[in-house]
């Protein structure tokens, strides 16, 4: 029996569920503005599971480099899920007008 799909699936999972803490934890402490970090590790994701031969370590890259950039998209609109008051603000920090009015 061949269990590399359902190992993929497994760390995709946890991957995944991993990413959404992640997320929330950033745009509650640093906003929008470390987007980018996520976009250098999707890549670097990408590069290593184009360089990789093993077919399962390769997979692995490129779930958490597409999740990281899944994120950059989360993370824009965790921003939005906080103005609109569905999440909570960070009150020790400062955030633009368009903030401020809700």
């Amino acid at each position: 029996m061949y269990f590399d799909g359902l190992l993929i699936g497994a760390f995709s999972f946890l991957v995944i569920g991993s990413f959404h803490p992640i997320v929330i934890k950033t745009e509650y402490y640093t906003g929008t503005r470390y987007w980018w970090v996520f976009l250098v590790a999707g890549l670097t994701g990408c590069i290593a599971a184009v360089m990789i031969r093993q077919t399962m370590v390769s997979a692995m890259c490129s779930v958490v480099a597409f999740s990281c950039f899944w994120s950059i998209k989360e993370l824009f609109e965790q921003r939005e899920r906080v103005r609109k008051g569905w999440f909570p603000r960070n009150p020790n920090r400062s955030y633009s007008d368009e903030m401020k009015e809700k």
